[in-house]
């Protein structure tokens, strides 16, 4: 396994956001696509393949309030 460093990872802030400071950040690399809490960027970060991301993307849909 390699080991993935800062300085090749671009991070998106999501546009659903809220202003509190409540928000993921996401990056794409590879075939990975990752997921980070915004104010904790030191932190890790949680990895998901193509098939695992849009099953996280369909759940936290499903799962929003109106």
């Amino acid at each position: 396994m390699h080991a993935i460093t800062a300085q090749r990872i671009f991070w998106k802030k999501s546009s659903y956001s809220a202003a509190n400071g409540n928000c993921v950040e996401v990056a794409r690399l590879g075939a990975r696509y990752l997921v980070r809490d915004s104010k904790n960027t030191s932190q890790s970060f949680v990895g998901f393949t193509l098939v695992g991301w849009r099953t996280f993307l369909k759940e936290v849909k499903s799962n929003r309030q109106p």
